[in-house]
């Protein structure tokens, strides 16, 4: 918070001085090393290039013009224009009073809140949930509850596979090899043992194939018996969906998929057409290079053999069927036309980058006005990995189901509870366990860099040291505690910050807001993971270092109100990646 003010005086004093520069540059950060103060600037080097005037000088006479003196020691500026900004502690003290008078918990919403669509999770119907998908699924939730925290307007989408060539085995299989008794006891196991049989009989023999892509026709066309079917592996993957969905704690405001835009596709083709955007080719529709942009940037373009050669975006094949662009041109349609969004975000899988920048270019072409009202963002992410540094894989080679998943982290977080807690009752330890194993599989999904692969780790991932959500949460656990045998705290009693813990503490709880917003506008919920980390081993030292229920006045009351922001702070951090907390651990 302190770093906005101290811009809104930086850019006033830049305008005094240079009426003609880019306010927008000049941006204040907090100090990549305290060493160098609480924060920092280097916009006045970027102002004084545009302006060709001396950066020094600039800072200078910027200084000049600057009154932080109630906020900042003297302001240092360092090499050809850093400007290095010290806060003074009695400033850092009203902004932990104003916090524990509840008048923020160091950030503020939105001054102008922002609407933004989240796609992410999409299973597919009638297949298991697998480990792959909490990426998108953790990543995207954690997205929508920081931007929701900040104030912006959020629709959550979960685009579900309900639609597709998949079905037309399905139904075969369906129709011809159901056990219903399988069904009744695991509705998913049945249909993918039915897809899987299928599809390999249509590998060796043509004439279940023809079948296979007959019944999906007539499922197309609505055939009565076909749409009753799907509508019941529809209903039944939901039971699915909704059991991991609760085990996660994640919601979704709608839940369209691809079935719902069937009836625009063929508006879709005919409008591209029309537009000129797209062309026959070979019976098929096909949208093609227009030549614009550079072959290098050019989503429709790929180099073979020293040439730049066509590679279409098919917006309908020579059969007559459509394809995951043309469902995508009409999912963005039906957003823009329905929420008209300030951005719409795709959290989908780094491996589908050349779709969607083939996406967002066919839109752009197709509906430019549209195009510059929402900016289109793919959010892309890395692969799990086993310890081998391969695909994270059962030990028979099979993908590792999410409710497998879920189940083991569970299990193993309740031998370790039960180890370190003997004290507590099996109920209390499997709820615990429930808590820190689910939380442990998201930190240890959310904490990477989303656009690396990461090596997945049991052991790692539920240890009590590290960066770790169990280390995180234990320190909530310690932190709310203290709050809790302190009782009421005087809050007549002046805050004073005079230990080194105690100030560490403090400079890191004012930096929530700026790792808020920081992580919504570049869709990195690592920041916020990172930041809670700190802030628990932030509070580690203090609690360490700096006595509190046995200290005298005004100490006391400060260290207690240091525990109960941190404790705040830790709580709705960890609830913003959709992580829990438990009061005992």
């Amino acid at each position: 918070m302190f770093h906005l003010e101290i811009e809104t005086r930086l850019r006033a004093a830049v305008s005094a001085v240079a009426p003609s520069a880019d306010l927008a540059t000049v941006q204040v950060r907090p100090a990549a090393e305290a060493r160098f103060g609480d924060f920092q600037s280097n916009s006045l080097m970027a102002v004084a290039k545009a302006l060709r005037l001396n950066p020094r000088q600039l800072a200078a006479d910027v200084l000049a013009r600057l009154d932080i003196a109630d906020l900042c020691e003297p302001v240092e500026i360092a090499g050809p224009g850093f400007l290095n900004f010290r806060l003074l502690p009695g400033a850092l003290a009203r902004l932990l009073g104003e916090a524990l008078r509840g008048g923020h918990l160091f950030f503020r919403p939105a001054a102008s809140p922002r609407s933004v669509v989240i796609d992410f999770s999409s299973p597919n119907v009638a297949k298991p949930m697998h480990v792959g998908h909490i990426r998108s699924t953790g990543i995207g939730d954690a997205l929508q509850r920081i931007w929701r925290l900040l104030g912006h307007r959020v629709v959550s989408d979960n685009h579900i596979g309900d639609w597709g060539t998949q079905f037309g085995k399905l139904l075969v299989g369906w129709k011809t090899l159901l056990d219903r008794d399988a069904l009744d006891r695991d509705p998913i196991a049945e249909m993918e043992r039915l897809y899987k049989e299928v599809n390999a009989r249509c590998d060796a023999d043509p004439a279940t194939l023809d079948r296979a892509r007959r019944e999906l026709v007539q499922l197309q066309a609505g055939d009565p018996e076909n749409l009753g079917i799907w509508k019941e592996m529809i209903r039944l993957s939901q039971f699915q969906f909704d059991s991991l969905y609760g085990r996660l704690g994640v919601r979704f405001d709608v839940t369209l998929g691809e079935s719902f835009y069937n009836p625009e596709l063929p508006g879709v083709v005919e409008s591209l057409v029309a537009a000129g955007v797209a062309r026959e080719s070979e019976g098929a529709v096909a949208v093609f290079s227009d030549h614009t942009l550079p072959p290098k940037e050019d989503p429709l373009l790929v180099s073979k053999d020293g040439e730049w050669v066509d590679i279409p975006a098919l917006i309908r094949k020579s059969d007559g069927g459509f394809n995951y662009m043309t469902t995508d041109l009409a999912t963005i349609a039906h957003r823009l036309a329905t929420w008209a969004p300030d951005e719409i975000l795709y959290v989908v899988d780094d491996r589908q980058s050349g779709h969607f920048r083939g996406l967002f270019h066919v839109f752009s072409r197709w509906r430019p006005d549209d195009f510059g009202k929402s900016q289109l963002r793919h959010i892309g992410f890395g692969k799990i990995l086993g310890e081998d540094g391969k695909p994270f894989k059962t030990r028979s080679g099979d993908t590792v189901k999410l409710a497998d998943l879920l189940d083991e982290a569970e299990e193993r977080a309740q031998k370790v509870v039960a180890e370190k807690r003997p004290d507590l009752t099996a109920e209390e330890w499997k709820e615990i366990a429930r808590i820190v194993g689910i939380g442990a599989v998201k930190w240890q999904d959310l904490l990477p860099n989303r656009q690396s692969d990461y090596v997945f780790s049991w052991d790692k991932m539920l240890a009590l040291q590290g960066n770790t959500a169990p280390y995180v949460q234990y320190q909530y656990t310690r932190a709310a505690k203290v709050v809790r045998d302190a009782g009421t705290r005087d809050a007549a009693q002046p805050v004073t910050l005079s230990e080194p813990a105690e100030l560490a503490l403090a400079k890191h709880l004012m930096n929530f807001g700026f790792t808020l917003q920081a992580a919504a506008e570049e869709c990195r919920p690592n920041y916020l993971c990172n930041y809670l980390f700190e802030l628990a081993s932030h509070y580690s030292r203090f609690y360490e270092a700096c006595p509190v229920l046995k200290a005298e006045e005004p100490s006391r009351s400060t260290r207690v109100g240091l525990c109960d922001l941190s404790a705040r702070v830790l709580k709705l951090g960890l609830n913003t990646l959709g992580i829990e907390t438990t009061d005992r651990m």
